[in-house]
């Protein structure tokens, strides 16, 4: 008598299509992007100065359409604090120093 043996079956590929853009759809993502951050930074650009010097590095998340936002040293606090108060909506996050920039290049 053989026993029979479990063979593993290959991997067919993701799980999720790739997404193939035109270069319009690129262009109007970059658009409505910016549009976005041009809407969140007179927020962060006014509250920036007052937070700079005791937040320095923190983490500040805007909603737009209120105008509020919300400041922690955790970046996943700062975001459910967010999506607590305005679920559904799209924000934009900043670090509280001189250029606004999360991270480095």
């Amino acid at each position: 008598m053989t026993e029979a043996k479990a063979t593993p079956t290959a991997r067919q590929g993701r799980i999720f299509p790739e997404i193939h853009w035109t270069e319009e759809q690129k262009a109007q993502r970059e658009a409505e992007r910016e549009a976005f951050y041009q809407c969140c930074k007179p927020v962060f650009d006014k509250v920036k100065s007052e937070l700079i010097e005791t937040h320095y590095n923190w983490y500040v998340t805007v909603e737009p359409d209120s105008g509020e936002y919300f400041v922690d040293q955790d970046l996943k606090v700062v975001w459910q604090q967010c999506r607590e108060k305005h679920p559904g909506k799209i924000h934009h996050t900043f670090q509280i120093n001189e250029s606004g920039a999360c991270g480095t290049i």
